[in-house]
């Protein structure tokens, strides 16, 4: 693949960064581009974060918030450049080889197959053949990161992964509109009925026993019901930090569409 063949990644989460991540470990040219405000969750192993800190590294990869000018400049000292500038003058000024809409907004927003000369549609919302190229898969279970050329992945449920026995009750969600204060860190272990944060001085509280895998960033808005964290049973805090199976997973499906239609 050339040198010169840049891959652009729309958003900076913790599964476009597995992406991210896994694409630079294979020696191909990665941006992401993010919104100015980002609502991450996974801040600790999400290149988004780079928006608010002006870098970010995982797993021993740092991204750097940059103007797009400066995109390949940053690629060549070693670093991924986090862009915040429009999708569409995105692909005007980079005019990139293949984009990957990793954004996991449950539906497409605005990615078209002709974007790049490749183009894959993570997660629900998108149709292999119709707007993007190939799907990948980023429901758990068998089809995990699976290559889709035809039709689109499993929709939404609206049901988070089971992990060690927990689904819903492992996520923590706004109890009312207002802006969130939290209370516990990212890698602090939690027992059920702490109360980790408040949202306009409601309480949210842990419905298990487990780490704080990860919380918005304090000051956000927030809306009655979103999801603001995220709590792992597994009890692990090395967790926080490193790339999950799942986010792997998907780059790994990543990977091989953007090899196997280059």
């Amino acid at each position: 693949m050339n040198a010169d063949a840049l891959v652009l990644i729309r958003g900076g989460g913790d599964l476009a960064s597995g992406i991210a991540h896994r694409l630079a470990r294979a020696r191909i040219p990665v941006a992401i581009s993010e919104i100015p405000r980002p609502t991450v969750i996974r801040r600790t192993v999400a290149f988004a974060a780079a928006v608010d800190d002006g870098e970010a590294t995982v797993e021993g990869i740092t991204a750097r918030l940059v103007p797009s000018d400066d995109a390949r400049s940053t690629l060549a000292g070693g670093a991924l450049p986090v862009l915040t500038g429009g999708y569409p003058e995105l692909l005007r000024s980079l005019r990139p080889w293949a984009v990957v809409d990793a954004i996991i907004a449950k539906r497409n927003l605005g990615t078209k197959i002709n974007d790049a000369r490749v183009t894959v549609g993570v997660g629900p919302g998108f149709t292999a053949g119709v707007d993007v190229h190939a799907v990948v898969e980023t429901m758990r279970g068998h089809d995990l990161g699976r290559v889709i050329t035809s039709g689109g992945a499993i929709p939404d449920t609206g049901i988070p992964g089971e992990i060690a026995g927990y689904s819903s009750e492992r996520l923590l969600r706004a109890p009312c509109a207002g802006v969130i204060a939290a209370r516990a860190r990212i890698a602090d272990l939690v027992k059920k009925g702490d109360v980790v944060a408040t949202v306009g001085g409601q309480p949210v509280v842990a419905a298990l026993d487990g780490v704080l895998r990860g919380m918005i960033r304090d000051g956000f808005e927030v809306y009655q019901g979103m999801k603001i964290g995220d709590i792992d049973p597994r009890c692990k805090r090395e967790h926080c930090f490193t790339i999950s199976d799942k986010a792997r997973a998907v780059a790994g499906g990543v990977l091989e569409a953007l090899l196997s239609l280059r």
